[in-house]
């Protein structure tokens, strides 16, 4: 294994604010290495390259401008535009610890894979809906076990909002495709269909802000629904019955309440017990009762809106002879 020479890939759309603060924390991080940044602005009507230009003097950072491509072809981009041999991504809504970087060099020393993955958390600063999504989006008792925290997973898919690849897995595989969201996993079981290894570094977590609302939240949460059937066409083997969960959880609420029409109460008491649970759970981990009530909503949102979009993908590309970028087409990025 030759020398790590880390690049930081940061596409962005429209975030200067993010940019700064996400640039700041690289200012703070501990070890004594270098390392160089590469921003891609992907069309941004709003941009950062004033942001950029002011931390010229404290970072190695390179700032270019492209039409607008998508997140994937974005950070296909910056890779090919980088001088490291392992690329780091970032979301530009996420903020690094100061141990981040040493830690994933002491990772990849001690075991090397040419690609990984780190969990996301919520900074203290983080407003209280911010904290509320985090903990439905990364606790174990909701969908977000398998997606980022301690959970043992076996050939570990990372997410593109804090991932890493090395050069040698970019050439081989061609990096991100057109679809968006799913361009992460999508890359992942490729990867290791090329026989490349995975991992989770549990200790390289960022802080995601996700700046979002709870409608822009349902719209996130929906389009995963949506792409996962998707991924499970194109990736046959990849695909598990925990997929359904969200779907079922749905459809057993529905269920519930009509059998509460009939005098059966049972189910809606299941749902109830489960959702007492998960706002104790969210008290103790926020330490705030606004969170952990914010936190039962987002949980909602969450299967509600997962649920029915891969139920909705499902049946449409079953039952139609279209493609997935025909039935689809807001999922995909024709630009790649």
């Amino acid at each position: 294994m030759n020398a790590l020479n880390f690049s930081f890939i940061i596409p962005v759309f429209n975030r200067p604010d993010e940019v700064n603060e996400l640039l700041e924390s690289f200012t703070l991080l501990e070890g004594d290495f270098s390392f160089e940044i590469v921003i891609v602005e992907d069309g941004s009507n709003i941009d950062c390259k004033g942001i950029v230009a002011s931390y010229i003097d404290r970072l190695n950072i390179s700032y270019y401008f492209k039409p607008n491509s998508g997140p994937g072809d974005s950070r296909n981009f910056g890779m090919k535009k980088a001088k490291g041999n392992y690329y780091i991504i970032l979301d530009s809504d996420c903020l690094l610890p100061k141990h981040y970087l040493q830690t994933v060099k002491n990772s990849l020393d001690n075991e090397f894979v040419d690609c990984f993955g780190g969990p996301d958390a919520a900074h203290q600063s983080f407003t209280s809906l911010q904290k509320a999504i985090n903990f439905a989006m990364t606790s174990f008792i909701t969908t977000g076990g398998i997606r980022g925290g301690k959970t043992k997973v076996d050939k570990f898919q990372p997410r593109s909002f804090n991932m890493g690849l090395s050069k040698a897995a970019f050439e081989a595989s061609g990096g991100f495709g057109v679809i968006h969201p799913g361009e992460d996993p999508d890359l992942s079981i490729r990867l290791i269909n090329l026989g490349f290894k995975t991992k989770l570094i549990n200790e390289a977590f960022v802080y995601h802000k996700r700046r979002i609302s709870w409608s822009k939240f349902y719209k996130q949460v929906n389009k995963f629904g949506l792409v996962r059937p998707i991924l499970n066409q194109w990736h046959p083997k990849t695909a598990k019955l925990v997929y359904w969960l969200p779907t079922l959880f749905c459809l057993g609420f529905l269920a519930s309440i009509i059998l509460f029409g009939l005098g059966i109460d049972l189910g809606l008491k299941l749902y109830a017990l489960y959702f007492i649970v998960a706002f104790i759970l969210a008290l103790i981990s926020s330490k705030s009762l606004v969170v952990a009530i914010q936190a039962i909503i987002a949980i909602a949102i969450q299967f509600f809106g997962y649920g029915y979009g891969f139920l909705k993908s499902t049946l449409a590309l079953k039952f139609t002879k279209k493609t997935p970028e025909q039935v689809f087409p807001h999922l995909f990025f024709m630009h790649g």
